[in-house]
């Protein structure tokens, strides 16, 4: 017979290393503040190299800038927006205790995050064609200036490197989502659909960042 998740919550005891469910909640949000500053800091790191290398070679980048699809960034910006508001819908469905509607967003979250994924694909599927690679791979006649290879370099890089977090963050938002399937949440226990979002976030966050320094500016 399937339990409702109040008798689940009443059985779930806090991990033996913690006096109370109060503790354990503050540790883990604290942890997860913590991983995310790590990530900051990663992307800082490659945010201040384009930066100097955009220094460098300021017309170059103007101009590489210009062959990047801004109608597939833009619309990939959007996608990304739009499945912000759909986890931050799911926290507050977990809030209010409704897990059906906690697991819509979150495979709608999903589902956007695939199609963010697509996107990028056909993107860099174009980009291989025209020869537009990074570093010594890079062959592009139509773009022969000094730096040309390098913006490609930070282009694949970043882009690429934003990609693979959120395929992280979709298998995130899958896992979370099956529990909430499973009625695991109750307005006082959804730590996890929280910490599964600020992560979410922080991947769209950090796009809106990329989405102007490499398209835009």
């Amino acid at each position: 017979m399937r339990r409702d998740s109040g008798q689940i919550a009443r059985e779930r005891a806090p991990a033996h290393h913690f006096s109370s469910w109060t503790a354990q909640k503050h540790a883990e949000r604290m942890g997860m503040w913590l991983f995310l500053a790590t990530e900051i800091l990663l992307f800082a790191g490659l945010f201040t190299g384009y930066t100097m290398y955009r220094y460098l070679y300021p017309e170059t980048f103007h101009q590489a800038s210009k062959v990047l699809d801004v109608y597939l960034g833009t619309a990939n910006t959007i996608v990304l927006i739009t499945s912000s508001f759909t986890v931050a819908m799911a926290v507050y469905f977990a809030k209010t205790g409704r897990n059906r509607l906690v697991a819509l967003m979150l495979f709608l979250s999903f589902a956007m995050g695939a199609a963010f994924l697509t996107v990028k694909g056909f993107e860099y599927a174009h980009k291989f064609h025209e020869g537009a690679l990074p570093g010594k791979f890079y062959s592009m006649k139509e773009l022969a200036l000094p730096g040309a290879p390098m913006f490609f370099t930070v282009y694949f890089l970043t882009t690429g490197l934003h990609a693979f977090h959120v395929v992280i963050g979709m298998s995130i938002l899958m896992w979370v989502a099956v529990r909430a399937m499973r009625d695991e949440f109750t307005p006082k226990h959804y730590t996890a659909v929280e910490l599964g979002g600020l992560y979410w976030h922080l991947v769209d966050l950090i796009w809106i960042f990329l989405y102007p320094l490499l398209y835009l500016v």
